[in-house]
């Protein structure tokens, strides 16, 4: 196996969100102003829009990692590690922002900076997190020091010589990956 299956994916997710919904509903409610119910209420609605798209992320990132240097994510550099906080969180910011606007009862402009404080916590604890997960949990069948472990496999645009694989056999199928998460 080379990517985390879609059970130890969503094992990985929920315990991301558990330990994230520690350290925002705090944030939120110092920042906000909120009654502990509605900040614990505006808080599980960002959460749930994040446990909709922090699946779909992690593959396509895992994904890309993979093909680009054979390596499992739990193989992962720290500078990828980096790169994957960092684009986690920036892109989690275009699912967020709309629910703290509409459900937080936040203007644009004030839910800006709380996003923004949010975003940064949230990259530090997405590398302390999947740091922390990769070595409790490794990717099975993959590894530097997995003997077996499989050469890299080429990225868009370089074909193995020889193989008959076209540029189109290497890219994502969609339909497997939405296939492999309605399982």
């Amino acid at each position: 196996m080379s990517l985390r299956s879609p059970r130890e994916r969503l094992c990985q997710t929920l315990a991301y969100e558990a330990g994230g919904l520690i350290l925002a509903v705090p944030i939120y409610l110092i920042y906000s102003g909120a009654s502990a119910g509605e900040g614990v209420l505006v808080m599980l609605a960002v959460t749930t829009a994040v446990l909709l798209w922090c699946p779909l992320h992690n593959s396509v990132f895992d994904w890309v990692d993979l093909r680009l240097t054979g390596r499992a994510a739990s193989d992962r550099p720290h500078r990828w590690r980096i790169l994957h906080a960092c684009s986690y969180e920036l892109s989690t910011t275009i699912v967020t922002l709309p629910v703290l606007v509409w459900l937080g009862g936040l203007g644009v402009l004030e839910a800006v900076p709380l996003e923004t404080g949010l975003t940064a916590i949230y990259a530090v604890y997405a590398y302390v997190f999947h740091l922390w997960y990769d070595r409790l949990r490794p990717v099975g069948g993959l590894g530097a020091a997995d003997p077996a472990a499989p050469a890299p496999v080429p990225c868009y645009g370089a074909t193995p010589a020889g193989s008959g694989m076209t540029e189109i056999d290497i890219l994502p199928d969609p339909w497997v990956i939405s296939l492999a998460w309605a399982r």
